[in-house]
């Protein structure tokens, strides 16, 4: 069974911008750079040094900035010429405080960023870790694109970059089809078609590799989208001001360059969720990792190209969650687990000080539902934002990634899901089915 996980977020930022050196190449005679990232949920993550000190950064296209968060478990960072300010972003809150930091030594791989311009997020709140399951410090965006060519290898997880009219452009261009782009205040933005039903609708997308879902489209902007009659309104993601809300669907047909999708998930964030963004003319929404993921993806800031090669995972269908409830990681706890001997054998004592020396304490995940979709299967169950989650499926939560939990929930099938949860203390178990409604 091919399981697909999505997990949607997109971060949008009104910050004035500053000037920063760019990433250049350094102590390398090499063209092309490979550095092995994760890919979690459609998104990549990229290991970034910051003045010293390894970070991991989203690599994300849709975002001028670069963005700092969630360093309470990081060693000293020390960070220069720092001063406050307030940060919008996606989500239907207030602005939130924030720093500026310039003059940082950045660096991925051999590629170095000299009097780099920070913005550190202070609300603890704010934490895309929760999101991911991973330990995540930051986002990195149009610094990391603009001066050379960058492939991101989704199937392999790995990021490659290159140097402009170098032999590997050459192959580049001979071996992957080329989509025209506009790079605006530092974004990549692209003509695409969507089909709401018979009529085709021209959209001008920008692509955001933080964002998981395949599209969204701003129905607010243009008379011609209308949300399908066949919708349910969801949670979409988590952005700097809030969560960020609207409506899933399916359109017909979806099209970039040559390549073609048909009943793609769409999703149409609401009119509170934009309010703080800085929307670009004529841009009707994003193009995301569901869609990115499909491909080896080269963005050419400099020329204006963007060059698609599909991968196995392009004829993949387009799932959603059907659970209604998302699951975030909250803290570690310490868990004792079961020391089995090299000969694959164990001791059982009934004397506690043996048996104590046949396990040791280990640090495991705590999960806990951070949303519930109204007349979802997990809210007619009676499951409510804020329950700790225990087990799944009868085995404990904390053996499970919070990916493995995520494609359980996108399952393709119509499956039963039992939970065992913990509210005000008390231990309760529900089960409900993953329905498909659209």
């Amino acid at each position: 069974m091919k399981k697909i996980i999505l997990f949607f977020l997109l971060f949008g930022f009104a910050i004035s911008a500053f000037s920063q050196q760019d990433f250049q190449f350094k102590n390398t005679k090499s063209n092309k750079i490979r550095v092995p990232v994760k890919i979690i949920n459609n998104l990549v993550f990229i290991p970034v040094k910051v003045n010293g000190v390894e970070l991991l950064f989203l690599l994300d296209s849709g975002v001028e900035e670069t963005i700092l968060f969630g360093l309470e478990d990081t060693k000293e960072l020390n960070l220069n010429r720092v001063e406050k300010i307030n940060i919008r972003g996606l989500g239907s809150n207030e602005a939130v405080e924030g720093l500026k930091s310039g003059g940082n030594l950045l660096e991925i791989d051999k590629l170095q960023s000299e009097n780099h311009m920070l913005y550190l997020v202070l609300d603890p709140l704010f934490n895309l870790s929760a999101f991911v399951g991973i330990t995540v410090n930051g986002i990195i965006g149009s610094s990391a694109f603009k001066n050379h060519l960058v492939e991101t290898d989704y199937r392999n997880k790995v990021v490659f970059f290159y140097k402009t009219d170098s032999k590997y452009h050459h192959k580049i261009e001979k071996k992957y089809s080329k989509i025209p782009i506009f790079i605006e205040k530092n974004k990549p933005y692209v003509n695409s078609s969507v089909w709401m039903d018979r009529d085709e609708v021209k959209a001008k997308l920008l692509i955001d590799s933080g964002n998981s879902d395949a599209v969204w489209l701003f129905d607010q902007l243009s008379y011609k989208i209308d949300v399908p009659q066949n919708n349910f309104y969801d949670y979409l993601g988590q952005g700097l001001s809030g969560t960020v809300e609207g409506r899933r669907a399916r359109v017909v047909k979806f099209s970039i360059g040559d390549f073609q999708f048909d009943f793609p998930v769409v999703a149409f964030p609401d009119a509170a969720s934009i309010k703080n963004i800085s929307l670009q003319s004529n841009r009707l929404g994003s193009l995301g990792g569901a869609i990115l993921k499909r491909f080896s993806v080269v963005f050419d800031y400099k020329n204006s190209w963007l060059y698609l090669k599909k991968n196995k995972s392009y004829k993949a269908p387009f799932y959603y969650n059907k659970s209604g409830i998302e699951i975030w990681y909250t803290s570690l706890q310490l868990v004792p687990q079961m020391v089995i001997s090299m000969n694959n054998s164990i001791v059982i004592s009934g004397e506690a000080n043996k048996s104590a020396n046949k396990y040791r304490l280990e640090l495991k995940p705590v999960y806990e539902i951070g949303y519930v979709r109204e007349q979802s299967g997990a809210f007619e169950s009676g499951l409510k934002k804020g329950d700790l989650l225990v087990a799944i499926d009868g085995k404990p939560a904390y053996n499970f990634s919070l990916s493995e939990i995520n494609s359980l929930l996108w399952s393709e099938e119509e499956i039963w899901i039992e939970l065992s949860i913990q509210r005000d203390g008390k231990l309760m178990d529900f089960r409900f089915r993953l329905l498909n409604v659209l």
